[in-house]
C-alpha cells in the first residue's frame, strides 16, 4: 500500500520551508518511526519520520527546495521492506566494490569535499571515505593530502628518483602544502541564521534603538546561591540554582513598574500587555534562538530555571517548537557565558527592550569611603527610544540593579 508522506502543516508565522537533508534514498527499508528527512524553516528545524514499516519509493522534493504546508515530499510503500531488502543487499555489496575500484563510476561525497578535490585535481577513488553510504568527507580529503604530503616529504628527504605515480603524489605534497592549510568551505546560510540576520538589520534600521548602562554587585546572590544550592537542588529534583532566575524575577518586578518596556508596537499603535512573557535568548548549534516562559511572572526560581535548562538541552538538539519561540514582551540575552564583559544588545522587534548580562568580574570598588574587591557585573539595556523615554529606561535598570543588591525586595515586591 503506497501512503504519501507530506510536509507538516506550518503556522502562519512561518510560509515555507527548506529541505535539509533526506537520511534515506529511494528504494532504502525503513521502520516506523526512522528518520527520513530534516525541514528547515525560519524558526526551527522540523522532523519527518516513517509512517510504518516499509520502503520510500521515490523522493519528490530535493535537499535545498522550498516547501509549503502539507506538500507531498515522498511515496511511501507499506509492508515491502523484507522483500526489497534482500533482493537489493547483494547488489549493494557489489556496487561498494565497484565505487572503490572502477574510477568510471561516480563517488558520493560531500560539496565541501568535493570542492577540495576538484582544487586539488584528485582521483575520488584513491581517498579512503569514512562517511555514511562510503561518502567522501571533508575530513577524508584533508587527510587524504596530509598523507600525500608526509610521503612526498619522506622521499624528497631520501633523494629517490621519482616515479611517474610519485610525481603524481609529489604534485598532491605540493598543492596541499599551499591550498591545504588554507581550505575553504562555501555552504549555504541556513534559513534560521538568515532569517536572524534579517531581523537584527530591520531592527537597527527601522527603531531609534539607544543603550544605557549601570553596574551590579552580584556578591548578594552569589552569597545567597553558595548558602541554598544544594538544598535547592535537592529540593527540586536536580534542579540548578543559577543566576538566571533571579534577572528574571527582577525584571518582571521591574516591568511592573516601567509598563513602557513590557509593551510593543504596531504600525503606529502601541500595545501595553498585562503580563510577562520573558524570552531567555539560547546559543544553538543552528544560531540564535529566543524561546519564551510564558506567564513568568506566575513560576517560582525553581519553574524558571528549569525551564531555561529545558530550552537549552531542546535547542541543543534542535527539538525547539515554533510555539515556545512565538512571543514574548521583553527579552534577556546572557553574553557573559561566554565571557562578554560589555555589549550592546540588539532589539527583537516588535518588543521595545532588552536586557544585556555580561561576565561577573572581580574589580575595586569604593564602598563607604573604602576600596573593597566586589564581584560586579554590567548591565545593558537597549531600548527603542520611540516608546521610551531616557528617564524610564535608566530607572527601570537601576530598579533590577536595586533588587539583585537586595534580593529581600523581590519577595517583598517593592
Amino acid at each position: 500500500m503506497a501512503i504519501e508522506i507530506k510536509a507538516p502543516s506550518l503556522p502562519e508565522s512561518v510560509p515555507d520551508g527548506t529541505i535539509a537533508t533526506w537520511y534515506k534514498q529511494e528504494g532504502d527499508a525503513v521502520t516506523r518511526d526512522e528518520l527520513l528527512v530534516d525541514i528547515e524553516t525560519d524558526k526551527v528545524l522540523l522532523e519527518v519520520v516513517a509512517p510504518d514499516n516499509g520502503v520510500l519509493k521515490s523522493i519528490n522534493k530535493a535537499e535545498g527546495d522550498t516547501i509549503v504546508s502539507n506538500e507531498l515530499l515522498a511515496i511511501f510503500e507499506v509492508g515491502a521492506a523484507t522483500a526489497n531488502t534482500e533482493k537489493e543487499a547483494a547488489p549493494a555489496k557489489v556496487e561498494a566494490q565497484v565505487l572503490e575500484d572502477n574510477s568510471g563510476v561516480e563517488v558520493l561525497m560531500s560539496p565541501a569535499a568535493k570542492k577540495l578535490i576538484e582544487e586539488n585535481s584528485l582521483s575520488p577513488n584513491s581517498i579512503k571515505s569514512t562517511g555514511k553510504d562510503g561518502r567522501i568527507t571533508k575530513e577524508d580529503v584533508l587527510k587524504h593530502l596530509e598523507t600525500a604530503a608526509a610521503e612526498g616529504a619522506k622521499a624528497a628527504e631520501g633523494n629517490e628518483a621519482p616515479t611517474p605515480a610519485s610525481n603524481a603524489e609529489s604534485s598532491i605534497a605540493n598543492s596541499a602544502a599551499y591550498t591545504g592549510a588554507r581550505a575553504e568551505e562555501r555552504i549555504p546560510m541556513t534559513r534560521l541564521r538568515a532569517k536572524v540576520a534579517e531581523r537584527l538589520l530591520k531592527a537597527t534600521t527601522t527603531t531609534a534603538m539607544l543603550t544605557t548602562f549601570n553596574e551590579v554587585n552580584m556578591q548578594p546572590v552569589m552569597d545567597i546561591r553558595n548558602r541554598y544550592k544544594d538544598l535547592f537542588e535537592k529540593k527540586h529534583d536536580g534542579t540548578r540554582l543559577g543566576f538566571m532566575s533571579f534577572f528574571v524575577r527582577a525584571s518582571i518586578e521591574a516591568l511592573k513598574h516601567y509598563p513602557a518596556v513590557n509593551a510593543s508596537i504596531d504600525g503606529s499603535e502601541i500595545i501595553y500587555h498585562g503580563y510577562q512573557d520573558i524570552g531567555v535568548a539560547v546559543s544553538s548549534p543552528r544560531g540564535l534562538v529566543v524561546p519564551v516562559l510564558r506567564d513568568a511572572d506566575a513560576m517560582s526560581l525553581a519553574a524558571i530555571e528549569k525551564n531555561i535548562r529545558d530550552y537549552g538541552v531542546k535547542a541543543r538538539d534542535g527539538k525547539l517548537s515554533i510555539e515556545e519561540m512565538t512571543g514574548g514582551t521583553f527579552t534577556i540575552s546572557n553574553g557573559g557565558v561566554f565571557g562578554s564583559l560589555l555589549s550592546t544588545p540588539i532589539l527583537n522587534p516588535p518588543q521595545t527592550a532588552i536586557l544585556g548580562m555580561h561576565k561577573i568580574q572581580d574589580r575595586p570598588m569604593a564602598v563607604n569611603g573604602e576600596v573593597k574587591i566586589l564581584p560586579m557585573m554590567y548591565l545593558a539595556l537597549s531600548y527603542d527610544h520611540r516608546m521610551i523615554d531616557g528617564k524610564e529606561a535608566v530607572q527601570f535598570l537601576v530598579t533590577i540593579k536595586e533588587m539583585l543588591e537586595d534580593p529581600a525586595r523581590i519577595l517583598l515586591e517593592v
